[in-house]
């Protein structure tokens, strides 16, 4: 994957690489939500919001009443990030927590709720790749057109 260092040494449009990610310390199990916002680029607001509407499982608190959260918080995380990459609607977002929560019983109504996922994200798949063939014909017809003599253009 390149980076933004990558992207501006090869006059890559950094708008279109990724943010940096910031690798878990070796061992630690244990971070602030400022180290969290650091590590995944969501909003202190955003992870509170997770929270209240039951998108995140409970965060511990340190005996200050500092949220404190952990690899498994962060995998989750990583998670959500990936399901609101599919378009999933926030609303099936928490459902599929409260399955989680729930337990085992529940791997048939995840199973069902994540191959419908799958099949839209492969029907916006589909849709992009049809647009981008038209987009690159026509990228196509104007580089031809660019460099063909004007009794051969089209009119």
């Amino acid at each position: 994957m390149e980076t933004l260092a990558d992207a501006a040494d090869h006059g890559t449009d950094v708008c279109s690489v990724p943010p940096l990610r910031h690798p878990r310390p070796d061992g630690q199990d244990s971070y602030t939500i400022s180290e969290v916002v650091a590590f995944t680029g969501l909003t202190a607001h955003t992870l509170r919001w997770y929270e209240r509407i039951g998108l995140m499982p409970h965060v511990d608190r340190s005996h200050t009443g500092q949220r404190r959260y952990c690899n498994a918080d962060l995998d989750w995380l990583d998670l959500v990030g990936k399901l609101r990459l599919t378009g999933m609607p926030v609303a099936d977002m928490v459902r599929y927590a409260e399955m989680v929560r729930a337990g085992d019983h529940t791997y048939s109504e995840r199973y069902e709720l994540l191959e419908a996922t799958r099949r839209d994200v492969l029907a916006r798949i589909a849709e992009l790749q049809d647009t981008l063939a038209v987009l690159n014909r026509k990228i196509d017809f104007y580089a031809d057109a660019g460099h063909a003599p004007a009794s051969e253009r089209p009119r």
